[in-house]
């Protein structure tokens, strides 16, 4: 018996982390875990430099703005252009220029001279690489991993990643920003973007995507709106991630006001704070990686939703560190 519960622990792992046998995915999975860590450094040390600066709510919601609404703008027509081109090459591209704009924040924090302007404009520079970014690398995993029956469970693999360095790049900023500020974690993460880089570089794909005909670019939005308009799950889900998104995910926008204000902490609360998300959300990630079929998500995505919006009712409501 003990033999056997061994064994069946040894095949649920390997059921959990089986994307990791492709070598590419290897590479990306390794290369994308350091550059993460140093992308969340980055967002908790941008965070708490605006509110150390101005001690504004709205200005801290301007910048999370000015990071988003390029990627409004211009990622549907990224979507549209990423088809047709190389995706690593892509990639490499954008995180080069990910890698420039970090090493930019570093220079401006590191020589006391940065600005809310400059930080503002760094950041709708970033959303526009994001715009480009995000859909070449969710095109690329097709082509790092050969087995179809394995990309749900890379797609799981990415999201605990992300969580992952959720829960370890906000606490390390937290310690960093408080012991020697901020420009050290933009330096950090600029030297970070090295590690997915050399990933990149390194891999053989061989499965490159077809040349797609040319099309009219408006055409081919329009096929995807009919698309989605036209299959009620997809829009179902859309519409509540729009939600989510709108109503929801702000709140960590104003963390930094939570954490001095409501808190009386410093960065070090902060990074505790982000990095308490990471835990939560990592968890759920490797709880999906683990499932070997979509069937019963359904229910699994209402029941979280509402359960995101009670918690975050009680957040709102607490002056407990601990809660």
């Amino acid at each position: 018996m003990p033999q056997n519960s061994t064994e069946r622990r040894g095949v649920s792992w390997r059921v959990v982390v089986r994307a990791l046998q492709h070598r590419n995915y290897r590479l990306f999975f390794g290369g994308q875990g350091v550059s993460l860590v140093g992308t969340w450094m980055t967002r908790v040390a941008t965070a708490w430099l605006v509110y150390r600066l101005t001690g504004s709510a709205f200005l801290l919601g301007l910048v999370s703005f000015a990071s988003q609404i390029p990627i409004l703008f211009l990622g549907p027509f990224a979507g549209v252009w990423v088809d047709r081109l190389n995706r690593r090459q892509v990639l490499v591209v954008t995180q080069v220029l990910s890698m420039l704009e970090s090493f930019a924040l570093a220079g401006l924090a590191l020589g006391h001279i940065i600005t809310v302007p400059e930080i503002i404009l760094l950041n709708l520079f970033q959303g526009a690489v994001n715009a480009f970014d995000m859909p070449a690398r969710q095109a690329f995993v097709v082509e790092m991993v050969e087995n179809p029956a394995d990309l749900s469970n890379a797609i799981a693999l990415n999201s605990s990643l992300v969580n992952a360095a959720r829960l370890i790049g906000p606490s390390v900023a937290g310690l960093l920003i408080a012991a020697v500020g901020e420009g050290y974690c933009f330096l950090i993460d600029g030297i970070s973007y090295l590690a997915v880089i050399a990933s990149l570089l390194a891999m053989t794909v061989t499965n490159q995507q077809a040349v797609r005909a040319a099309k009219n670019v408006l055409a081919e939005l329009r096929e995807g709106w009919n698309y989605v308009t036209g299959f009620r799950p997809i829009w179902s889900i859309l519409l509540l991630l729009t939600l989510i998104s709108l109503v929801g995910m702000p709140y960590t926008t104003l963390m930094p006001i939570f954490a001095g204000r409501v808190l009386h902490g410093g960065p070090h609360t902060l990074g505790f704070l982000m990095g308490a998300v990471g835990v939560g959300a990592l968890a759920g990630a490797l709880q999906l990686a683990a499932r070997q079929t979509v069937l019963g998500l359904g229910r699994v995505i209402g029941l979280t939703a509402a359960g995101f919006g009670a918690s975050l009712i009680a957040f709102a409501a607490s002056t407990h560190l601990w809660l």
